[in-house]
């Protein structure tokens, strides 16, 4: 649904309209600069043609080495798999691990691709609901509920995560990865909004368990949604088969955005400029919205997501997102793109779009929302 309000944002912008942007995670800031130039270097050299399946050895490599960097984790770069975008990670990753009809534990509220990428592969989404009560993180107690009442092949997590911007404490990830290994559970762990983090560092999977499957991708922190790359790390008895999955499905990630994507392990301080805007927009989203009538809302404890309760003034998100896009020119995602249960009392707002963006839709919705609520 984010990118339905997307369209009609559009085409309220060609009737001449003003529209802030706070639907889409997509990162505002542009790839960095030294990224980009190694891909002009790089066009200039020629045009790339294939690559191998597993992806380019050398940022194999280098991905390995962030893991060894940044967790502490050894890895070795044959189970690093670079695919397109985490999408084709998922994709992937879902294909090799499970056969038709396996249940895949899935938390709810979360990114609604999961949902529609199991159901087209005739896997069984088994919803997990998380709440307030608990900080919208999902705990070894909970997931171990949701194994007795029926029995999960799989276990499927983000964190931080998309909407709610929630972390899993290292504590808790250990807990629910023993209990995964214990039960043979395939945990799946979407990582890829790792590296924005604003309270603390969030644990990867290989952490607490080896043989996880891993998902990131260059897309967020890295600000290169549009050059669709990814990764997947997976154990080493699913490395040739996800190869060879990746062979008859895509031949392999693209490769021009292969070969830049080395620069972006060293983009470390442009990065982290974009990050500190996320910061700034996310400390003053935390600061306004109760004061404009929004007080309650998931702790933003990465990502870029506000997931916000709107239960106070409708119960109908969906039609309330539409108001708010047409009458206050701010778009946003309604809550059951990621609820399908609960969310017409919720929405999403994305504060990836930058400080003035985020301080210009606060300014909006200030004068649109109504007062004494």
């Amino acid at each position: 649904m984010a990118m339905e309000v997307l369209r009609e944002a559009r085409r309220l912008e060609r009737d001449g309209r003003r529209i802030v942007h706070m639907e889409l995670g997509e990162p505002g800031a542009p790839t960095p600069r030294r990224i980009v130039e190694a891909a002009q270097r790089a066009l200039a050299a020629g045009a790339p043609g294939y690559g191998e399946a597993a992806g380019d050895p050398a940022l194999r490599a280098r991905i390995a080495l962030h893991y060894r960097e940044h967790y502490g984790v050894e890895l070795s770069p044959e189970r690093v798999m670079v695919t397109t975008g985490s999408s084709g990670a998922f994709l992937l990753a879902f294909l090799s691990a499970f056969d038709a009809g396996a249940r895949i534990g899935v938390t709810t509220p979360g990114y609604p691709a999961y949902l529609n990428i199991l159901e087209a592969f005739d896997l069984v989404a088994a919803p997990i609901e998380i709440g307030e009560e608990g900080r919208f993180a999902p705990t070894a107690a909970l997931i171990e509920a949701a194994h007795r009442k029926e029995r999960l092949d799989g276990l499927l997590l983000m964190s931080p995560a998309n909407p709610t911007g929630a972390m899993i404490a290292s504590s808790e990830f250990a807990r629910i990865a023993a209990f995964c290994e214990e039960a043979g559970v395939t945990l799946v762990s979407d990582e890829i909004y790792h590296g924005l983090e604003y309270v603390e560092r969030a644990p990867t999977a290989l952490r607490f368990w080896r043989d996880a499957i891993v998902v990131n991708s260059f897309s967020k922190y890295y600000a290169m949604t549009g050059w669709r790359l990814g990764w997947l790390v997976a154990p080493e008895s699913l490395a040739r088969p996800i190869e060879r999955l990746q062979q008859s499905l895509a031949i392999c990630a693209p490769t021009l955005a292969q070969r830049v994507a080395l620069e972006a392990f060293e983009a470390r301080e442009e990065l982290e400029a974009i990050k500190a805007g996320y910061a700034k927009s996310r400390a003053r989203l935390v600061e306004r919205l109760p004061q404009i009538g929004l007080p309650r809302y998931a702790p933003p404890d990465g990502a870029f997501y506000i997931y916000a309760d709107v239960a106070h003034l409708t119960q109908d998100s969906v039609a309330f997102c539409a108001r708010m896009l047409e009458e206050a020119g701010v778009a946003a995602t309604p809550g059951v793109d990621f609820d399908r249960a609960r969310g017409r009392k919720t929405l999403r707002l994305s504060y990836a779009g930058g400080e003035a963006e985020v301080t210009q839709g606060l300014e909006r919705l200030a004068d649109w929302l109504p007062k004494g609520v």
